[in-house]
């Protein structure tokens, strides 16, 4: 078992989300964080698959025939999901051999499946008597503690665990998640960063480290709500919240409060013009970046989102000389170059906005795909309008290209997401 390395786990934690949560005070905030976690384990056999092909390696060696023969017969059995066939094969083989303890360890793996929880600790403690080190029995031991609602257990398990293999992605996950079903969201932020560190890829590392740090965040609003429930932070806490949840007439109450408390907090202006912005207010939102402006002229976010906002509201000679501002703090964004190639083709100067477009396409990797695509996109318009029809369809062809792949991608994003719903629906 020396170096098991084991496999992304399929399990997935199905949390039921809430709307809101609520203070010692009653105060609610509008932030879906999970008020109780459950568990459904789907998939689980890919986990234990990739114990398996270990186990079968290690233990074939040095035992004789009489062993062998049953264990790599329980062996296949759990691989095809014949799980009565392989819990005989493998308590045939504990018979036999009583200190066989990857024997113990694959019968586990058989309760495991069968949903004998009990059982299935008992077996991974035995094997542990038996191969103290054996990589992956406390991880599993852990788990199945966990599904127990024995949270301790299940801890210090999980723990045992990392310290044999501090590069245990799932170990690291699983512990985030005890950590969280104890209410303790700091500690399973430490957990899952750094499983996040090992397996960047792994979605359900990520989306148990992004509900950790919302729960961390819940508590960090408690506290601030408890030294002081006035405080014009509370406001904009609850502005950020009531706009995340779309609820935007309510984010824009909360801020003009915290505006109210501090009228001159640099930032406050800006996150209300952001919500005026979403709400597609836009003479609302530009008289708040203009207020933001007033107070920290150095703002070069509020600076480019008054460009955009004038650039929408057809104000290109005002929305011009803000990005060239904004472009000489920041010569290398394609955003910038963009809404610039914009305004200055709607100023009728096309050498400029011609330039501007072919930045953005010339830094591809960099910019925002949605940006890529309608530079090409305006580039098209542009050398139309300058008399250049090949080198116009050229530049619409790449745009239509390039649509077609997102309309394909955006596609398959639809049905695994629908095909993710299905999967994880409660059952």
């Amino acid at each position: 078992m020396a170096g098991l390395r084991l496999g992304t786990p399929d399990c997935i934690l199905y949390i039921p989300l809430g709307y809101t949560f609520t203070l010692d005070s009653g105060r609610r905030l509008p932030v879906d964080f999970p008020p109780s976690v459950g568990v459904i384990l789907p998939g689980f056999r890919t986990l234990l698959l990739a114990s398996l092909g270990v186990i079968i390696t290690a233990s074939a060696y040095g035992q004789d025939a009489r062993i062998e023969e049953p264990f790599q017969h329980g062996t296949e059995a759990l691989r095809n999901g014949q799980l009565e066939q392989a819990a005989e094969d493998f308590s045939h083989v504990m018979q036999l051999a009583p200190r066989f303890a990857e024997a113990y360890f694959n019968l586990g793996l058989v309760r495991v499946q069968q949903g004998r929880v009990s059982d299935a600790i008992l077996l991974f403690e035995k094997t542990l008597k038996l191969k103290p080190g054996m990589h992956g029995a406390s991880l599993f031991l852990g788990i199945e503690e966990y599904r127990a609602e024995d949270y301790e257990k299940a801890k210090a398990a999980l723990t045992r665990e990392i310290q044999l293999d501090p590069n245990s992605a799932d170990a690291l996950m699983w512990l985030g998640v005890v950590h969280l079903a104890q209410g303790d969201a700091n500690a399973a932020v430490v957990s899952l960063e750094k499983a996040a560190k090992l397996d960047s890829k792994n979605a359900d590392i990520l989306y148990h480290l992004g509900r950790a740090h919302l729960l961390a965040s819940k508590e960090s609003y408690e506290r601030l709500y408890e030294l002081d429930p006035k405080s014009w932070r509370v406001h904009q806490v609850l502005a950020e919240s009531f706009s995340q949840q779309e609820r935007l007439d309510e984010a824009i109450r909360e801020c003009k409060e915290a505006i109210k408390l501090m009228p001159r907090e640099p930032g406050l202006h800006e996150q209300l013009a952001d919500i005026y912005w979403k709400q597609n207010a836009l003479e609302n939102a530009e008289a708040e970046f203009q207020s933001e402006l007033q107070i920290d002229p150095r703002n070069s976010s509020a600076e480019y989102k008054l460009g955009v906002v004038s650039l929408e509201r057809s104000k290109p000679e005002v929305a011009a000389d803000l990005l060239k501002k904004v472009l000489q703090k920041s010569p290398d964004s394609p955003e910038v170059h963009y809404q610039l190639g914009r305004a200055e083709a709607q100023l009728g100067d096309n050498d400029a906005a011609a330039a501007n477009f072919r930045f953005v396409v010339g830094k591809a990797e960099a910019a925002d795909a949605e940006i890529l695509r309608q530079s090409y996109y305006q580039l098209a318009q542009v050398y139309r309008r300058m008399q250049r029809p090949e080198e116009s369809q050229v530049a619409l062809n790449t745009f239509l290209r390039l649509k077609k792949q997102a309309d394909v991608q955006e596609k398959l994003k639809l049905e695994d997401k629908l095909k993710r719903a299905g999967q994880e629906a409660p059952q």
